[in-house]
């Protein structure tokens, strides 16, 4: 028997302001992670960039934001952009609007890739 399936709302239920960005895990398998992302106004410390072992795909559904790149390029994002982030390009988040929910999309290698 299979498992039954699972029905949310993105803009549902938002956490409120914190010292810190609330990351919800919607959906975990072996090549692939879903999570919400939830900003009020943070953005990455000074000097901090990420800099991940996969591929992402991440929209901004709710709010505004900023990323920067390594290289000088910035990018203002509005509800509905997106960006697909190649594993290892090193980026961060310049800014954020209060409320701002955004949905990510890691895509793993399958083991035994490089």
């Amino acid at each position: 028997m299979s498992a039954p399936p699972h029905f949310g709302n993105l803009l549902a239920a938002l956490p409120p302001p914190g010292a810190d960005e609330h990351f919800e895990t919607l959906l975990d398998t072996p090549c692939c992670r879903i999570e919400r992302i939830v900003s009020h106004g943070h953005a990455s410390p000074p000097g901090f960039w990420y800099e991940q072992a996969d591929d992402e795909w991440v929209m901004l559904v709710q709010g505004e934001a900023q990323l920067a790149f390594d290289g000088g390029d910035t990018r203002r994002l509005q509800p509905g952009d997106w960006v697909a982030i190649p594993a290892g390009c090193r980026h961060r988040v310049e800014a954020t609007g209060v409320a701002t929910v955004w949905l990510a999309v890691h895509l793993r290698k399958p083991a035994g890739t490089t």
